[in-house]
């Protein structure tokens, strides 16, 4: 049966329509499901981002009416990818393991039947069960890892738990559902992990651009770097954006802030840029904790991650089908393009 959001009334993204995770006809048809991931059991600091699904949902100027028509691509990726929303999955506070593997079910059907699931989180916990889910459809180890944050989210336990926000990038490594020579991190910054920590990912063959990095290299730079490893003897991509990869300036809605963070603008071109460029049979985005958002700036922003990401998608779908598709940075309008 479905539930819709678990914290608040009932309504699926930006108006698309609903379905049922035990109704598989109700999906069929879709190349994206949205699911919604409650879950703030595993916050190591300020909770709230079980708030984030509902958030993630509402938050929009626009009428919920189920169409995006995207400037720059000139896809609208909700009527083209048929995007449905099954609502959120169960998750009881206090009850972890029992959550994820709900969440990791629900994953492994959106993957199966087709469509990409679209999770929207919930603390980084629920990494683990996505990957999982989407790695157990298309192949154990045959999964990379983008992913895009502030911390690594490799530590070795949180508070003596082996499950949290800080370990799930480990226990995915450790599960072998994804490769940690295949995992490649982007954003990382502050004071953690610790040098021990550092030593378990290099071991692992895990590449980590630092800001300091991204901002030398330039982000361009960086990604096509991760791409291409990200492709290297891997079948797909799955996206996870926690939203403290950004500035807490453009991002103050989340529970381990972080000075020092991309842009937004930066975010958003990133996120379209690899849906468009590799095959991403997962994406979850994380971390919005509406308690401690102003202005709900956090929770548009994650909106638009979520949306740039389908553009994307749609956009790499249209090419793959050989049909005419707009290149981002085309003149909106011919009439307007400058002499020259």
């Amino acid at each position: 049966m479905r539930l819709g959001n678990m914290y608040g009334p009932d309504a699926t993204f930006v108006g698309v329509p609903a379905a049922d995770l035990d109704e598989p006809s109700s999906f069929e048809e879709a190349s994206a499901v949205i699911i919604g991931a409650p879950f703030d059991g595993g916050t190591s600091h300020r909770a709230g981002c079980r708030f984030g699904p509902q958030a993630i949902r509402f938050t929009d100027y626009l009428p919920h009416d189920g169409r995006r028509p995207h400037l720059a691509l000139g896809v609208d990726p909700l009527v083209e990818l048929g995007v449905v929303d099954i609502g959120d999955v169960e998750m009881p506070s206090g009850e972890t393991e029992k959550s994820l593997q709900r969440l990791e079910a629900a994953v492994e059907t959106v993957a199966r039947s087709g469509a990409v699931p679209v999770i929207l989180g919930g603390d980084h916990t629920i990494a683990l069960p996505d990957v999982t889910g989407v790695a157990r459809h298309v192949g154990w180890g045959r999964v990379s890892v983008i992913h895009f944050d502030a911390h690594a989210d490799t530590g070795n336990s949180q508070f003596g738990s082996l499950l949290g926000h800080g370990t799930p990038m480990r226990r995915l490594i450790e599960s072998g559902a994804t490769r940690g020579d295949r995992f490649l991190q982007i954003g990382l910054r502050g004071y953690w992990p610790e040098p021990e920590t550092l030593a378990w990912m290099a071991e692992q063959g895990m590449r980590s651009y630092e800001m300091t990095e991204v901002m030398a290299r330039g982000l361009d730079a960086c990604l096509t770097e991760a791409c291409a490893v990200a492709m290297d003897d891997c079948d797909a991509v799955f996206l996870s954006v926690d939203v403290d990869v950004v500035d807490p300036g453009s991002a103050p809605g989340t529970g381990t802030p972080e000075p020092g963070g991309l842009s937004a603008r930066a975010l958003l071109d990133a996120v379209r840029r690899i849906a468009m460029e590799v095959p991403v049979a997962g994406i979850d985005v994380v971390e919005v904790a509406p308690p401690y958002d102003h202005a709900e700036i956090t929770a548009y922003l994650a909106n638009r991650i979520v949306l740039e990401a389908l553009s994307g998608l749609a956009w790499r779908r249209r090419r793959l089908a050989g049909e005419p598709a707009r290149e981002p940075g085309d003149p909106l309008l011919e009439g307007r393009r400058p002499p020259g």
